[in-house]
């Protein structure tokens, strides 16, 4: 078995996705590079711990799993978590986005001030703008306020975002239709946080930057990494923590959390391809938003 390498996940950068790996290096994914590895044979998933410490026992975990985390170590992650409702003495600035991943599908969601939008290209918002910016709790409450006014739902499946990326509007001004009605309809909302200070709607579009535009429909997405598995192709485009890969059976899309916690190696021809899953059919409405 030649190196073996684990990865510590995707993160977008100013240029684009950069896969990380342990012990510091960096790959840079560019439109039509090859992705080719493999999976250690006989190898297992371990955790992969939690807030950058490792798991005390290297726990085996599921192939599955998108957190590639035991239960203790998922636990004490989520614990120091925003989204976890767990922090309220936070005294960062927060900003309340919105963000769309395709008709219909369009979430309200918080991040800290000082994340910048790093939190839009790793969810793979397609389009979004800011709401507005205020202390965490105001912008808990904005977030819960649309919840129950406007039931607008503070998460989308991943599965459905990667079912319609191949077939989304074709101009900007149509991808940021529904972010601008519904930035409208929150701020006329009776009860919104007077410390939260409104931001004007200003849609921001990620079509280019995910290379979404033309995209060829996927075929399926990668169900989990198995000992002894590969994947091979070129890399057609990239959203949140997912690469668009073309291959041999057409294209694949590789979930990047699913690499986490796994031995990999350089593709081999005694490697058997990954199992692939079809994509359920998306769900594209929300009952009442609009």
């Amino acid at each position: 078995m030649g190196q073996a390498w684990m990865c510590s996940g995707l993160r977008w950068s100013a240029d684009g996705p950069v896969l990380g790996w342990v012990g510091g290096r960096r790959t840079a994914l560019t439109w039509g590079k090859r992705v080719d590895f493999g999976v250690a044979e006989g190898g297992v998933r371990t955790c992969v711990g939690a807030r950058e410490h490792g798991c005390p026992v290297r726990a085996v975990v599921s192939g599955r799993s998108t957190g590639a985390r035991c239960e203790e170590c998922a636990r004490l992650d989520r614990a120091h978590s925003v989204a976890a409702d767990t922090i309220a003495d936070d005294p960062r600035p927060y900003r309340v986005y919105l963000a769309w991943f395709g008709p219909g599908m369009i979430k309200v969601g918080i991040t800290a001030e000082e994340r910048g939008s790093a939190r839009l290209l790793e969810q793979g918002a397609v389009c979004w703008s800011w709401l507005g910016t205020g202390p965490l709790m105001a912008a808990r409450r904005t977030e819960e306020l649309l919840r129950a006014a406007l039931r607008v739902p503070d998460r989308i499946p991943y599965g459905d975002k990667r079912a319609v990326r191949s077939t989304l509007p074709s101009s900007p001004e149509e991808r940021a239709a529904e972010v601008e009605q519904l930035h409208t309809q929150a701020l006329a909302l009776p009860g919104w946080p007077e410390s939260l200070t409104p931001a004007p709607c200003r849609p921001v579009d990620h079509v280019d930057a995910f290379g979404l535009a033309g995209l060829a429909p996927a075929v399926g997405e990668v169900a989990e990494l198995v000992a002894g598995g590969a994947i091979r192709g070129r890399l057609v485009a990239a959203a949140g923590p997912d690469l668009h890969l073309e291959t041999d059976a057409g294209v694949v899309v590789l979930d990047t959390r699913l690499m986490r916690g796994w031995e990999l190696v350089a593709a081999a021809d005694g490697h058997q391809a990954l199992p692939i899953k079809a994509f359920k059919t998306a769900v594209t409405t929300q009952d009442g938003l609009f």
